[in-house]
């Protein structure tokens, strides 16, 4: 028996044409792939054929490209997929043979896949022995103020409904990637707060990185309810009117397994996430 579909395939490639479209700034998934950039930076290995999966701008991909390497684009949505060259799929279900690539990246998207586990099963088939994944998506405890807002709007208007797409945390994500057969796993989180001076501000940044609620059992929101939301969301604003909003990224690494590579260390006796070995603190705040 097939598992049910949380998300809608055929909504989240209008969503993401929609994005392509309107060529609109994903701040969001700019700030993952600068992480995604300078952690592989520290990485002391060439890699020679990388895919982009869920390239959306093509923004990553191409910074990638300009270093040498040979990049392939991939991306639910027509859109972004045509203007970078790129591939049409779905990233649960990907058209590659094995061992096609040496590095894969992937930012922003994972959260919006309805087989996440199988994704990472396929991601970790399609690298060579010894290949690397680098990824970043939203994790749990994202968007606290616009969950309190859309909850007060759906009380006045008489009941809460499913409203914001579910998210994984971090230690799921660890667990998937290790269930996934990825050696030396690695998963990690950062976060971010932008503030916003109202609700639509929030819901245009949502919008540009195709992020607005892709849920197969949504409800239309009533222009009461929504009223309310952009009031309560007001109602949480700092002294000078803006709202800070907290995205939680969580930061995956996993390599295809290779005799090379040294032996894990026993589960659970790790004393320091990756942020802290490359340098960073847990928490980046951009201006």
């Amino acid at each position: 028996m097939d598992t049910p579909e949380i998300f809608d395939r055929a909504l989240r490639r209008l969503r993401r044409d929609r994005a392509a479209r309107a060529g609109g700034e994903d701040i969001l998934r700019r700030l993952i792939a600068e992480e995604i950039v300078d952690r592989l930076a520290a990485v002391q290995r060439p890699f020679r054929d990388v895919l982009d999966l869920g390239c959306g701008d093509g923004q990553l991909g191409r910074s990638l490209a300009a270093a040498g390497h040979d990049v392939t684009f991939l991306d639910a949505g027509a859109g972004f997929a045509a203007a970078n060259g790129g591939v049409i799929a779905d990233e649960d279900v990907l058209p590659f043979a094995p061992a096609s690539f040496d590095l894969i990246v992937s930012a922003g998207v994972l959260d919006q896949v309805n087989d996440l586990p199988g994704a990472l099963i396929q991601i970790r088939r399609a690298l060579r022995p010894d290949g690397l994944f680098l990824a970043g998506f939203v994790a749990g405890g994202s968007l606290p103020a616009l969950r309190r807002a859309m909850l007060a709007g759906d009380i006045a208007a008489g009941g809460a409904t499913p409203r914001l797409h579910p998210q994984v945390d971090l230690r799921a994500a660890a667990d998937l990637l290790q269930r996934a057969g990825f050696a030396l796993p690695v998963a990690d989180q950062i976060g971010f707060t932008l503030r916003y001076p109202h609700l639509f501000a929030l819901v245009r940044d949502l919008r540009a990185m195709a992020g607005t609620s892709l849920l197969r059992d949504r409800a239309p929101l009533t222009r009461t309810a929504l009223g309310i939301a952009a009031a309560a969301f007001a109602d949480q604003a700092d002294p000078d009117g803006k709202t800070p909003e907290r995205f939680e990224i969580a930061m995956l690494t996993g390599w295809a397994p290779h005799e090379s590579q040294p032996k894990p260390a026993r589960r659970g006796s790790a004393t320091a996430s990756l942020a802290q070995v490359l340098g960073r603190g847990s928490n980046q705040d951009p201006a």
